[in-house]
C-alpha cells in the first residue's frame, strides 16, 4: 500500500486548508486511513481515521468540531478539511493505512506515507 499526502501549506489563523491522501496499491490490505501529526519537538499524534467500508469515522478531541475526515472509495482518497485553524495545529500531515480497528494508536498502522506540511500563523 503507497500513500501520498498533498494540499499542505501556510495559512492564517481561523483560516481553512484542505488536505488529501491517495492510496494505492493493494488497497484491499487496509480497513482505514488515519491522519496524524507531527509538531517541532513533539511525538506524532493521531488527529482522525475513517473506514472505508462503512465511512464510520473518528476524531482527536483537540480537533472534533474543527476536522471532517472523508472517503471517496472510487477515487481511492482520503481528504481531512481543517477548518478554525489555530497556530497550535501548525505540524507535518501524514496519512497512514491500518488493518486494526484501535485507529487511535500510531502503532496499529502498517503503512505510511511522506507528510506534508501545515503552517497556521497567528
Amino acid at each position: 500500500v503507497q500513500l501520498q499526502a498533498s494540499g499542505g501549506g501556510l495559512v492564517q489563523a481561523g483560516g481553512s486548508l484542505r488536505v488529501s491522501c491517495t492510496v494505492s496499491g493493494r488497497t484491499y490490505l487496509s480497513n482505514a486511513i488515519g491522519w496524524f501529526r507531527q509538531a517541532p519537538g513533539k511525538e506524532r499524534e493521531f488527529v482522525a481515521a475513517i473506514r472505508w467500508n462503512s465511512g464510520s469515522t473518528y476524531y482527536a478531541d483537540s480537533v472534533k468540531g474543527r476536522f471532517t475526515i472523508s472517503r471517496d472509495n472510487a477515487k481511492n482518497t482520503v481528504d481531512l478539511q481543517m477548518n478554525s485553524l489555530k497556530p497550535e495545529d501548525t505540524a507535518v500531515y501524514s496519512c497512514a493505512a491500518t488493518q486494526s480497528i484501535y485507529y487511535y494508536t500510531e502503532k496499529n498502522y502498517n503503512y505510511w506515507g511522506p507528510g506534508t506540511q501545515v503552517t497556521v500563523s497567528s
